[in-house]
């Protein structure tokens, strides 16, 4: 539990850190996700019931329990997206990465889910890699862009 507790420690176990500490451990999981022995560690180390830690996991939609892949692909459902072509960007993205919403690729590179609005309605149809928006996507532009996650991995 060192990596947990160096960020506890980083954190001061400040309770309401607990977001921040959540985000920075799912990062260091290296599966994109928060396993169950740190949730538990972190809940007992912060003096917290485990229900408290995770209503906030399930209350916020970025947290996983399950491994997802190293880059989050986030495909966005918003009207706005939906009408300027996000359903077409949805398949163009299922057929290169040969994955469905939910699923991941099985060399662990992506994971593909839909998102709600992340607010990049004037650049729609958009897609979010982790923290990285991508809009005006077109075919050719999205392969770019999935090519260049590739070839840094």
């Amino acid at each position: 539990m060192e990596k947990v507790d160096e960020v506890l420690e980083k954190f001061r176990y400040a309770k309401e850190d607990l977001i921040q500490i959540l985000l920075e451990l799912q990062m260091l999981s290296g599966k994109n996700y928060l396993p169950q022995e740190w949730v538990e560690y972190v809940a007992k180390a912060l003096d917290m019931p485990m229900n408290k830690v995770y209503g906030v996991m399930t209350f916020y939609g970025m947290f996983s329990t399950k491994p997802r892949g190293k880059n989050l692909i986030e495909v966005c459902k918003s009207g706005p997206c939906h009408v300027s072509g996000s359903q077409g960007i949805e398949l163009m993205l299922e057929k290169e990465l040969a994955i469905k919403p939910g699923e991941t690729t099985d060399d662990g590179l992506f994971t593909l889910e839909r998102s709600n609005c992340f607010g990049a309605c004037d650049i729609a149809p958009a897609i979010k890699i982790g923290e990285k928006v991508y809009g005006n996507l077109t075919p050719d532009s999205l392969r770019a862009v999935i090519k260049s996650y590739r070839e840094e991995a």
